[in-house]
């Protein structure tokens, strides 16, 4: 019996933007895994942009159809103040860490593959 599925080309499959392997310009390890680790950061970033979104208007659709319920009025307006101090956490937590490798002595704690150079030990002299 023929397998039909098998038969079925589909072609490339290629994942969702640039998430480090179709870099040609960086072959090692290092540049690979500092733009998947960039790009997950930047993929997180407007995940959480998106969720605010639909929160803040969930949010306020409710304060419009509360019809003066003051329960409904509160539900709502505390889910935009959750929505709003979560897209608040999540954009300064870039900064909260840019600013702790700064007091530790780290400037570029972001730059993954740079960090990951800095603290590799140095070859043994022969």
């Amino acid at each position: 019996m023929k397998n039909l599925i098998a038969d079925l080309n589909f072609g490339t499959l290629r994942g969702f933007g640039p998430l480090g392997l179709e870099n040609k310009q960086s072959s090692d390890a290092m540049g690979i895994f500092s733009n998947f680790i960039s790009s997950a950061i930047g993929l997180i970033t407007i995940i959480a942009i998106i969720w605010f979104v639909f929160i803040f208007i969930t949010g306020a659709i409710g304060i419009i159809s509360s019809g003066g319920d003051k329960g409904a009025m509160e539900s709502a307006r505390k889910k935009i103040t959750s929505g709003l101090i979560g897209l608040v956490v999540v954009v300064a937590g870039i900064f909260v860490v840019k600013l702790i490798g700064l007091l530790i002595g780290i400037p570029n704690i972001l730059n993954i593959g740079q960090l990951f150079t800095e603290i590799a030990p140095s070859p043994a002299p022969p």
